[in-house]
């Protein structure tokens, strides 16, 4: 679980990148603000998930639910907040980093454990 926030950490500096050499220095702050919008939840949760696994042996259908719910809510409110804090902000940077760091959990299944 924790690579794949790791591949995220990696596709949020390849937004971040990309968003600034299309859209300068507030795309690029922008895609760093959505891709960590979405890595410090799934960071989170992921470390969630590995200490009740090595607490219980498993981890409950019922935990990872809740968790999941709590994850996306809280990914929400912080693109929120990054929008509220970042007068600068620049949409198609922040997309860019939103899509590429939800994206890259796909590319996690391609990671050998």
């Amino acid at each position: 679980m924790l690579k794949a926030v790791i591949l995220q950490v990696v596709a949020t500096f390849i937004a971040v990148l990309l968003a600034a050499a299309l859209f300068g220095v507030p795309g690029a702050i922008s895609a760093a603000g959505a891709g960590l919008a979405c890595v410090l939840p799934n960071w989170l949760f992921a470390i969630r998930l590995s200490a009740m696994a090595r607490r219980t042996g498993t981890a409950s259908v019922a935990a990872f639910v809740a968790g999941e719910f709590i994850k996306i809510a809280s990914i929400v409110g912080l693109l929120v907040l990054v929008w509220a804090l970042y007068p600068d902000l620049h949409w198609g940077g922040m997309l860019i980093g939103l899509i590429l760091a939800l994206k890259a959990n796909l590319f996690a299944f391609l990671v050998k454990t």
